[in-house]
């Protein structure tokens, strides 16, 4: 367990506010990519990470941190991801996502643009519980026991769909010539 998120719950739990906003500034980044990363519709990132922690905020005073709150706040992530997806589906459909990368040299950006459109690709045709897995694992740095166990299955089986998706990936990719 970190000690500084430790004493980041506690004080949030008696009200400081200050403390969630520094657990917001640490964790955004990375919750934003996890999220990014598991959604379909890219731009929604921010939204999720924002409930997330407007969630986390409601729970002010009793919340109770009994392992890593990095991978807390991941799996929340991850699970509104999932929700989100699921709605969108059911309102829209398969539609591919965009990436909101900005950079100002146009031909490196058409590369660049191009290459994340191709990956991006490559990720909606995997399975969704190996897109979340590759996500929670890369983006989110999280451990298989964890990835295992938000998913409700045995350590080997996330090993497995992880091991599955990259080699997919890889596939994917090189038949595009990326």
């Amino acid at each position: 367990m970190d000690f500084e998120d430790n004493l980041l719950v506690l004080r949030l739990n008696r009200g400081d506010k200050a403390a969630l906003h520094h657990l917001y500034e640490k964790y955004k980044d990375c919750l934003v990519t996890l999220a990014g990363a598991l959604l379909r519709d890219r731009s929604g990132a921010q939204d999720v990470v924002h409930d997330v922690f407007f969630s986390f905020m409601q729970q002010m005073g009793h919340f109770r941190l009994t392992g890593s709150l990095k991978a807390y706040l991941s799996t929340c992530v991850a699970n509104h991801a999932r929700n989100c997806n699921g709605a969108w589906r059911r309102r829209q459909g398969s539609r591919s996502a965009k990436s909101d990368l900005q950079d100002h040299e146009p031909v490196r950006q058409v590369v660049l643009d191009e290459q994340i459109d191709a990956l991006l690709k490559a990720l909606e045709q995997l399975p969704e519980e190996q897109r979340e897995v590759v996500a929670l694992r890369i983006y989110a740095d999280q451990r298989f026991p964890v990835i295992a166990r938000h998913q409700g299955v045995s350590v080997n089986t996330a090993e497995g769909r992880f091991r599955y998706a990259m080699t997919k990936l890889r596939a994917l990719l090189k038949e595009k010539g990326n």
